[in-house]
């Protein structure tokens, strides 16, 4: 044993907690000691920093496949926000998945960039800065902190020099740059890519594209010429409806709204209502974002999700005439037209205003009026109640509400007088904000009919003994016909088909192709955010030039946006910005964003930009985050995340991507669309952010709530022999979901690593299930993996003296075998992230050495094998087991050891005995028996003989190498 080796035992002997043991057992203060050395080792030799193609962290001779054969791998998790309450043991099980990966795959030869961020602008920041007056870049760096220090804890293997957080000025920069990218772009639809504005301006000017007034470009004013570009940007300034909070004094996302139209922090009001907003033009990708899919290596559930969300579909677009104006409704069944007897706008519809007269028509039906005196004041109520409602509410309300407009529309089909409601299950989101009802053929539209006493048409034949209400099924259309077509008869694709080219002779539709998705808004009405690199003059919105980037956020007293009265639907939010006067109100010299027209007076963008910006790119980031000249090196994102060109139709994009199921559709689906921008314009190699997702499952526990309901703290209860559970003597009741401090039964990964150390935790969290799956969390059960620690440890350690207990004997065929083949399998298990049976496995062979060389010393050809397959779950103790071994450097790059084919072929095979199918017995038979070999050997068991007691068996099926079923 080296010196070193030997001080450092005797500094473990010593260690508190060790009394009364065995010097130098492996226990929570051993392993403590074991990891900060290694962790501090592993930083102060930068083991885990990836070499770069090019720039500072260039290292050639790592990077070159045809010289060392190394691939290089891009794992990434979803990075965290940094909150006060730290992590729980839930939150790092991705975190130590790709961490095991990562380490498997570095000592098989390839070259491995895993890195770790932290998204930190957000509200949880603001609203402790509201409540404490504390910055809240002081309360994020803080957290920051504290989950770097329980990160590195559990010896997560990253490249700490490429950690960023979205909160870096230096981070945010970029982020207001790739924002001007954005806003600098149009979308071509011929050429199917965004391409920067300038492309655009000279189309104009040199007249290949007509303005919309017809003029030449050079016969608009300067503010008209602006006018007309900004409507074809990227990122835009649009009267978008919102979830409008004045008790908050805050545009909320539909996330943050209850079913009940309520705010969920503060439970406020919450209306809808149309502000002026940024807006990102994330409708031009649709095709692309759905499309695309099809190339990824995802869940066929998250794509299943993106395509829903997207929600693209076939249609047709329908013009109704209706006193001097139109409303246009998108119908995917324009098959059934003739069936169309009223219509509905959604309660923010703009056409209300226009068609709404001022009286009600003769005759009207009491139902349709909402006991109004005229159509204005009903609708007006209505909207004012609608506006209190979120969409989720809108949508599942099975009371069906409305009121008339007292306009009529002509359906163009028959030219009958249909009635035009508002009813807010109609929502200007979705399509046009207008639909055709049709309540033979939509079971809501039913619902509205019969409250409301309108009638009802069938429009497609039921199947037969059809007695239900609204009929959605296929079968043929009846009632469909004019003096001109007649769908009588055919099929839905058939007549779908013919009444579309009918509308289009007559100019009263077209086909179309509509998407469910909507543009992405992009402002919040708060402090702690990205500021946007935009000032306003006169005739609105100008970019800021890169060269003045960035814009930093300035120091405030008050982060609070300005609250009102929570019914006060009539407010305008007013940003906490908006008090920084002489941060807003600014002179500048723009250059050529302006117009060279020297210095000038703006004012800045008060909204900042939602917490989802830095999460777009962040990725990309980590390949090179101290370039200061480029958001990335472009050779640096063509070797980490450039396209595979042996694998036709790569996209691109990191390796493998994981993280919770939560972030579905937002997260990942506004992460492409910034991806595919900056592909389109030059910026990057790949098309796409994310080659393949993993979903981890999550981590759940039980609580426990007493006789009042109250929790009670899940540590402290007891179960007996019966199952039963009390706190203090008292029964509680259990119940089984997620973590939460509120449920009382929050466990940290610092208590697991205090209690027992990280690599047990790291074994733990991996042992109980596939990556893909939730578990339970059981602290009792914690001490399993523990123990196989103990006992590896007790196998190649003298617990008493601390010497290397491991011969150079040659071990036997059978230990041989069983090495080889456990070799064989965790190789397949850590390739396919089955981190629990690659576990097991190591289980397996260790108590084979426990039973045979326990009292004379492992072989070292089967000892080094184990160390090194331990290394990716449980790397400090294999370090130091590696190091004791008599090896000077860290295994972190050793080869993993390969099987020995000659020892995978079995010499005989254990078969199960079904007896009536029900396992009765078993047999083991030559390896290479036959299946009249097989039958004989059962049918001599002697529980078979018993079962047979002198009878045939009805029949014997022998299953080559898995079982025999003898059927008595």
């Amino acid at each position: 044993m080296s010196t070193d080796t030997t001080a450092a035992a005797s500094e473990r002997a010593e260690a508190p907690g060790n009394e009364g043991a065995p010097l130098f057992r492996y226990g929570a203060a051993l392993a403590a000691q074991i990891e900060r050395r290694w962790q501090d080792r592993w930083e102060s030799e930068g083991t885990f920093h990836a070499p770069n193609p090019s720039g500072p962290w260039a290292d050639p001779t790592r990077l070159d496949p045809e010289a060392t054969g190394r691939e290089k791998v891009y794992l990434l998790d979803m990075f965290p926000y940094p909150s006060g309450a730290g992590l729980h043991v839930g939150h790092p099980l991705g975190f130590i998945g790709t961490d095991v990966l990562g380490r498997y795959l570095r000592m098989n030869g390839r070259t491995v960039l895993h890195a770790m961020g932290f998204d930190a602008f957000g509200l949880p920041a603001e609203q402790y800065a509201v409540q404490t007056g504390t910055h809240p870049r002081k309360t994020t760096e803080e957290n920051i902190k504290r989950y770097k220090a329980q990160l590195r804890q559990l010896g997560l293997a990253h490249d700490e020099r490429r950690s960023v957080a979205t909160t870096d000025v230096e981070f945010y920069r970029w982020t207001q740059w790739i924002f001007l990218q954005i806003f600098n772009s149009w979308y071509d639809e011929k050429q199917q890519k965004a391409r920067p504005i300038a492309e655009l301006e000279a189309e104009f000017a040199r007249d290949e594209r007509r303005t919309p007034d017809g003029r030449g470009w050079c016969e608009l004013t300067r503010a008209e010429q602006r006018s007309v570009i900004d409507g074809y940007r990227l990122a835009y300034i649009s009267e978008a409806p919102v979830n409008w909070c004045p008790g908050l004094g805050t545009v909320l996302a539909n996330e943050e709204v209850t079913a009940d139209g309520r705010s969920e922090r503060g439970n406020f009001p919450v209306f809808r209502r149309n502000l002026k907003q940024w807006m990102m033009r994330i409708t031009a990708y649709a095709d692309r974002l759905i499309d695309d899919l099809d190339r990824l290596d995802w869940p066929d559930s998250i794509k299943t999700m993106q395509r829903n969300w997207i929600g693209r579909s076939a249609g047709a677009q329908v013009r109704f005439p209706v006193d001097g104006a139109e409303i246009e409704v998108f119908t995917t069944r324009p098959d059934t037209l003739f069936g169309a007897t009223y219509m509905v706008l959604a309660p923010e519809h703009p056409l209300i205003d226009t068609i709404v007269p001022e009286r009600w028509p003769d005759g009207v039906d009491s139902r349709w009026t909402g006991g109004a005196a005229g159509p204005r004041e009903a609708i007006g109520a209505y909207q004012e109640a609608a506006s209190r409602k979120s969409e989720l509410d809108r949508q599942e309300n099975k009371e069906k509400t409305g009121v008339f407009t007292g306009a009529y529309a002509i359906n163009p089909v028959n030219g009958e007088r249909i009635p035009v409601f508002v009813a807010d299950y109609v929502l200007m989101g979705y399509g046009t904000g207008a639909i055709m009802a049709v309540p033979g053929q939509d079971q809501r539209d039913w619902d509205f009919a019969q409250a409301f006493g309108l009638p009802i048409v069938r429009t497609v034949q039921p199947s037969e003994g059809w007695d239900g209400e609204a009929y959605t099924g296929d079968g043929p259309a009846i009632n469909s016909a004019n003096d001109e077509i007649s769908l009588n008869g055919m099929g839905v694709a058939e007549a779908k088909q013919a009444i579309t080219g009918w509308l289009a002779a007559r100019g009263a539709g077209e086909a179309v192709v509509q998407y469910k998705l909507r543009d992405w808004l992009f402002s919040r009405q708060r402090y702690w955010g990205e500021p946007f690199p935009i000032v306003w003059d006169e005739d609105g919105p100008v970019a800021l030039p890169a060269d003045q980037l960035p814009v930093e956020l300035p120091d405030v007293d008050d982060y609070s946006p300005k609250t009102y009265d929570p019914d006060a639907a009539d407010t305008e939010p007013e940003p906490p910005l908006s008090r920084a006067t002489q941060w807003v109100e600014t002179d500048l010299d723009l250059g050529p964003a302006d117009g060279n027209r020297g210095l000038q007076h703006y004012r800045r963008e008060t909204n900042t930009m939602p917490q989802w910006a830095g999460s777009c790119w962040y990725p990309i980031r980590y390949l090179d985050p101290e370039n200061h000249e480029r958001f990335v090196d472009a050779d640096v994102e063509q070797y980490w995340m450039g396209k595979d060109p042996s694998r036709p139709g790569d996209p691109g994009g990191v390796d493998l991507y994981v993280g919770g199921v939560e972030h579905a559709v937002l997260h990942l689906l506004y992460a492409r669309f910034w991806h595919k921008v900056l592909y389109d314009l030059g910026h990057l190699s790949s098309e796409e952010p994310f080659r393949r997702l993993v979903n981890q499952g999550y981590i759940q526990a039980y609580a426990y709530t007493d006789a009042r309901g109250a929790y009670v703290p899940a540590e402290e209860v007891v179960e007996d022999e019966e199952g039963r559970f009390t706190w203090n003597g008292q029964p509680v009741r259990r119940e089984y979901g997620k973590m939460g401090k509120s449920l009382k039964n929050v466990v940290t990964p610092d208590e697991m690593c205090d209690r027992y150390g990280a690599d047990t935790f790291r074994l733990y969290e991996m042992s109980t299930g596939p990556l893909e799956v939730s578990r339970p969390w059981s602290t009792r059960d914690v001490i399993g993996s523990h123990r196989f620690l103990q006992r590896v440890w007790r196998n190649l350690v003298d617990e008493q003296t601390g010497a290397v207990r491991v011969t150079e004997d040659e071990p036997d065929t059978e230990t041989l075998r069983v090495l080889h083949r456990v070799i064989a399998g965790v190789h397949s298990d850590y390739a396919a992230l089955r981190y629990n049976t690659a576990a097991a496995k190591l289980i397996e062979l260790n108590n084979h050495l426990t039973k045979v060389y326990g009292t004379v010393g492992v072989p070292r050809s089967v000892a080094e094998p184990l160390v090194l397959m331990m290394a990716p779950l449980t790397p400090h103790i294999a370090e130091e087991l590696w190091s004791l071994l008599g090896h000077e450097g860290s295994l972190a790059y050793h080869s993993f050891p390969v099987a020995d084919e000659q020892y995978l072929a079995a010499d005989t095979v254990e078969y199960p005995i079904q007896i009536n199918g029900k396992v009765r017995s078993r047999v083991t038979v030559a390896a290479d028996a036959t299946a009249d070999q097989v039958e004989a050997a059962a049918l001599a068991d002697e529980k078979v003989v018993a079962a047979l007691a002198g009878r045939a068996p009805r029949k014997v099926i022998v299953v080559p190498g898995r079982l025999v079923n003898v059927v008595i």
